[in-house]
């Protein structure tokens, strides 16, 4: 571990000094201090609820501090607002993609500041400097080959993120927060943000890092600073600790075994899903399998491969999918929309959870009781007192960090909303479960919770699919797994598949590629 004198006589560009807030008498903050130099990647760590996200709120000014003090450059600046951050050289660049997709990349770059010229008296936005300040800016972030009058939302995801960066740096800033910005990436378009943070670090730009991937933050990271209940439990400089060391001062404890021992009674149970002939123009191509009672069935794809749709297409989200057969429990129910799966006893818990999972003003208790509201309600009316028994039931199983029912989902964690996705499908006893993404932008300990509740379910007798495209998840949770590449079919592996054969079956090469070895793991 290391203190602030260690880290040279230069001074800090971004000093954190005892910084406290509560919220509602809550203390969620306690004196924290932490310091970030020019040139710096500086990682902070933490488990879901552990504080990361109100401290970088408040240096982007979204809120106040109670107490404590913020300098930049030894200055003491006052952040109120956003503006205020902006202002001071900080920008925040969130979990989720935040671009206008129908505007051009010169124009998602200069939102915020347009450079402007007068034509016959009237300001108007300059588009030969618009287009001239994009141009400069993607050729220092290494993606001049993307023309700047190009419609955003024809970009890779990794490139959009980059010209997130971009917009950031039009605005002059000096300190980036980066909350998981690899959440949504692939693993090569994952390399390719990793160099360009590189440069920015060669170009003195400090960077805070958040990600709840260790192999990132040992990659990247020039020192790792751990919060837990709202203080700083760790500070290490990257190259002189483990990830050990890191986990211990993030949980308080050892990790222990992060996946659940597998189940070894499902091989002959019965098939609970049969999926025949399933195709989806453009994404799936003739997409055949099974699922058993108890058992958790992985699909796996690197982005783009098609295994991003499959959970959609079961569950009825995609119009134009289309099947020879969809059985569940031996009766075809076919791909007939969301509301006939719902009532055939599908649950489905998306991959993007903030837009499709939950409505972030309603209460923890709307959020988790809206698809089966009818189980509450006579004659029209809710009973508000069983909703919010059973909201509560559902906190205590799963073990939700929440102050109770009618708090905002929105100021949950990610772990706390993951959880609360899950509960909203199990409260209707389901007779099958689709998870995407699970544990996407989830930390590490309720990672391990989350892990632990699927395989009780599994225990259960229920069927779940997981669509992720972690191979070291799908490695670690699945009984059997399906690898797709290119909207087909590549292999099928046992449980004792690892992440690196799911990566070698995904490779595009492998729809050429004798499998055989792969699928007698």
């Amino acid at each position: 571990m290391i203190s602030e004198k260690t880290q040279g006589s230069r001074n800090p560009r971004l000093q954190i000094a005892n910084v406290s807030k509560a919220f509602a008498g809550v203390t969620v903050l306690k004196n924290v201090s932490l310091s970030a130099h020019a040139g710096e990647i500086v990682a902070l760590l933490g488990a879901n609820g552990a504080g990361k996200s109100t401290l970088m709120k408040i240096l982007s000014g979204v809120y106040t501090l109670d107490s404590g003090l913020i300098r930049i450059d030894e200055t003491a600046r006052n952040i109120a607002t956003p503006q205020d951050a902006i202002a001071a050289g900080i920008r925040l660049m969130p979990q989720e993609l935040s671009v206008h997709a129908d505007l051009s990349v010169a124009e998602n770059i200069a939102l915020g500041s347009m450079p402007k010229r007068r034509f016959a008296g009237i300001p108007i936005v300059d588009q030969a400097a618009m287009n001239g300040q994009a141009q400069a800016l993607l050729k220092r972030l290494r993606l001049d080959h993307v023309e700047p009058g190009r419609r955003m939302g024809s970009l890779p995801l990794s490139e959009q993120r980059i010209v997130e960066i971009a917009r950031a740096l039009a605005g002059k800033a000096q300190i980036l927060i980066m909350d998981e910005p690899t959440a949504s990436l692939g693993e090569a378009e994952a390399d390719n943000l990793f160099e360009v943070i590189e440069a920015l670090k060669a170009q003195g730009v400090t960077i805070i890092y958040i990600s709840h991937y260790l192999d990132e933050v040992f990659r990247l990271s020039d020192r790792i600073i751990v919060l837990r209940d709202g203080e700083v439990r760790g500070q290490f400089k990257t190259g002189e600790t483990s990830r050990d060391n890191v986990l211990t001062a993030m949980l308080g404890s050892e990790l222990g075994d992060l996946y659940p021992i597998k189940s070894k009674a499902v091989a002959d149970a019965k098939t609970v899903l049969a999926v025949e002939s399933l195709s989806l123009p453009g994404w799936l191509d003739d997409v055949s399998f099974s699922v058993r009672r108890g058992e958790v069935f992985g699909v796996f794809g690197l982005i783009g491969s098609g295994a991003e749709k499959i959970g959609r297409a079961i569950y009825g989200a995609e119009p134009a999918a289309r099947a020879k057969s969809i059985r569940l429990n031996d009766i075809d129910i076919g791909l007939s929309g969301p509301r006939k799966s719902v009532r055939a006893g599908i649950g489905f818990v998306a991959a993007e959870r903030k837009r499709q999972g939950l409505i972030g003003n309603l209460s923890v208790r709307t959020n988790t009781t809206l698809p089966y509201l009818s189980l509450f309600t006579q004659s029209g009316v809710v009973d508000q007192k069983r909703e919010d028994a059973s909201t509560r039931d559902w906190i205590k199983t799963l073990r939700v960090k929440t102050s109770g029912p009618d708090q905002e989902i929105r100021l949950l964690s990610g772990g706390n909303q993951q959880k609360i996705c899950l509960a909203r499908w199990l409260l209707g006893n389901p007779n099958f479960l689709i998870l995407e993404e699970p544990t996407r932008g989830v930390d590490l300990g309720a990672r391990r919770e989350i892990y632990a509740e699927i395989r009780r379910l599994a225990e259960t007798g229920l069927a779940i699919i997981i669509v992720s495209s972690d191979a070291e998840e799908i490695g670690g949770l699945a009984d059997r797994s399906l690898v797709l590449e290119d909207g087909k079919v590549v292999a099928e592996l046992g449980q004792a598949a690892t992440a690196t054969d799911l990566m070698r079956a995904a490779e595009p090469v492998s729809a050429v590629r004798d499998t055989n070895e792969l699928e007698k793991a």
